[in-house]
């Protein structure tokens, strides 16, 4: 166990770097502490899965080694009764410990423990709210958030009241045409029909000099969707009809 690991998240510390290394680094970075000695089996165990554990978060989280033979201050303060012992420093403070050899898989789910959650913005969870005031309310904070101008313009599609619909197409110019835009906006200039395959075929005869039969055809497709079987076969028309 003595010398340095292969890790660059891994170091030794004394009592004498014990504040410096482990207290105020952990302001910066969790810290995992690995209370160990030489004599120890289990800890010969458990170190190589705290380095591999510890290595794999690229640097959010650190790994620092005590021999408690050799720096019994520091020990004394953690108040150990047997190792291995591992602590989760974290803001100057213990935020999580176990004792005894660990499985790999507990000793990645403690690290990760560790690490802060990543923070939700307001308009993510107005977004993940999905009622249309909530929606609005995210677009009044960020006018052009693809997300909640997709989701909003679905909304008003599928209520589909007086002037939802065109306001559903007003809503999509705000933000960069995708599959996912080209989909609601098709459902918003399309009513339903009962055969859209039969629609598709009316149409196939007006799409070359009629602009209108031309965009409900490529809408129709919309609804059919690229895993559609037919989609493929009903474009290669469309094109013969053009060309």
């Amino acid at each position: 166990m003595a010398g340095r690991a292969p890790y660059p998240d891994r170091m030794d510390v004394t009592d004498a770097t014990f504040q410096t290394e482990v207290i105020d680094r952990s302001r910066q970075v969790p810290v995992v502490v690995d209370l160990w000695a030489e004599w120890c089996g289990p800890c010969k165990s458990l170190g190589p899965i705290l380095e591999k554990v510890v290595a794999a978060t690229n640097g959010r989280v650190v790994l620092a080694k005590l021999d408690i033979d050799s720096n019994p201050g520091a020990a004394q303060a953690f108040q150990v009764q047997s190792i291995p012992a591992v602590f989760g420093m974290v803001d100057g403070q213990v935020a999580a410990s176990f004792v005894g050899a660990q499985g790999e898989d507990a000793v990645r789910a403690f690290v990760e423990g560790l690490l802060p959650g990543e923070e939700v913005s307001e308009v993510e969870r107005l977004v993940a709210l999905g009622d249309e005031a909530s929606l609005i309310a995210a677009l009044e904070l960020e006018n052009d958030d693809v997300s909640a101008v997709t989701a909003l313009a679905l909304l008003l599609v599928e209520r589909a009241g007086d002037g939802d619909r065109d306001a559903a197409l007003n809503l999509l110019e705000r933000i960069p045409e995708s599959p996912e835009t080209r989909r609601v906006a098709a459902m918003a200039r399309t009513e339903p029909v009962e055969d859209i395959d039969a629609s598709l075929a009316d149409l196939l005869g007006s799409v070359k000099g009629d602009d209108a039969s031309r965009q409900r055809f490529l809408d129709l497709l919309e609804l059919l969707g690229p895993e559609d079987a037919r989609t493929a076969e009903w474009r290669r028309r469309l094109t013969s009809a053009l060309f």
